[in-house]
């Protein structure tokens, strides 16, 4: 599987994957899922490499998400055959999260969607200046998928719930407070990490070995907006039943950020934000595998959907920030069809290897 988006070499004891798709802003399309879980697997049989370096090209995005435009035309004639990009792209999230060998990935840039699923399932995540991370999805008709329904729920003070249902983004300081990246290192210094890196002779302890290169480089990224917020958060969003008894709950708190996060919330996919929460509810209690297959289920519901095709309308095709949602708000909304979205597909279930 060859294209020139995706660049892969050899470097001393390491494997180096480059997103080299600037122009999309790195966005992850299907033949560079294919390419790159090929490649990582190859690699994860051989001796020689002991790990796996994932960077990108240019200064803007390390990911900015998946190939959404491509989704948008070719899903409303083809769901089924179009939601296959998803089959191969959560394959290759599996294979990232039980990878054999220490996975370093450098997210100095913007970091959603689908570059969330080949960034945060790997050991390390090191940002830097230019970190932009979050999972929009919403916003679009979609839900926080790539294993958003493993990692989301498991951060701490609700702020997997928040992220994952307003699509707040988070800068390096943010994503380090949030456990989001695990180290940080400025983005004048990544070059020299990088080399650094593959510099390094890995031994019977690679990942004790990394860790000491990344603890060289690593510095401080300054306050942290999020914790500004975090009170708020976890007293609005952690241990709530329903998505109605959070919205209740932000609707009688007299804080700014309720009144903030209820004005984000109006503008979401009232169907994205009822399949989210059910998927973060889930994936709570789901290994990663079994997460991943939940979230197949899902997007192979949506690809049949309205509410999608019109998010990305609104929001990426006509630009008019104006989508008109079905049903139009929560209250329209119906248990049994967001139950419906969970249901298993049969001889199209997602199998992992």
């Amino acid at each position: 599987m060859m294209t020139e988006k995706i660049l892969f070499e050899r470097r001393g004891d390491w494997g180096v994957v480059t997103l080299n798709n600037e122009k999309a802003l790195n966005a992850l399309d299907w033949e560079m899922a294919k390419a790159m879980y090929a490649q990582l697997g190859e690699w994860a049989a051989r001796n020689d490499v002991k790990a796996v370096l994932v960077t990108a090209n240019g200064e803007k995005a390390f990911c900015a998400g998946g190939d959404i435009r491509w989704l948008y035309e070719n899903g409303r004639t083809d769901p089924a055959g179009t939601s296959e990009f998803f089959r191969d792209e959560y394959t290759n999230n599996a294979l990232i999260y039980h990878y054999p060998k220490p996975y370093v990935a450098l997210i100095d840039g913007i970091v959603m969607g689908g570059g969330v699923g080949i960034s945060v399932h790997g050991d390390f995540r090191v940002a830097g200046d230019a970190t932009l991370f979050a999972m929009p999805e919403t916003g679009i008709g979609l839900f926080p998928d790539v294993g958003g329904g493993h990692f989301m729920p498991r951060l701490h003070d609700g702020l997997g719930l928040y992220y994952a249902l307003t699509g707040a983004r988070a800068k390096a300081a943010d994503c380090m407070a949030a456990g989001v990246a695990t180290h940080y290192v400025s983005s004048g210094k990544q070059d020299e990490l990088i080399g650094a890196l593959v510099g390094t002779s890995l031994g019977a302890h690679a990942h004790a070995d990394i860790e000491a290169v990344l603890d060289v480089y690593a510095g401080d990224p300054g306050h942290a907006g999020v914790n500004d917020s975090r009170g708020d958060i976890a007293r609005l969003f952690e241990g709530r039943d329903t998505l109605g008894d959070l919205i209740a709950a932000l609707r009688t708190d007299d804080s700014a950020f309720a009144a903030a996060t209820l004005k984000t919330l109006s503008r979401m996919s009232p169907t994205s934000m009822a399949i989210t929460f059910e998927q973060m509810k889930r994936g709570h209690m789901l290994d990663f595998d079994d997460n991943m297959k939940m979230e197949f289920r899902i997007v192979r519901r949506v690809m049949e959907g309205h509410d999608f095709y019109e998010g990305v309308r609104a929001q990426i095709i006509d630009k008019d920030r104006n989508p008109s949602w079905s049903p139009p708000s929560l209250d329209d909304v119906r248990e049994t069809d967001i139950a419906d979205y969970f249901e298993p597909l049969g001889d199209a279930e997602l199998n992992l290897p």
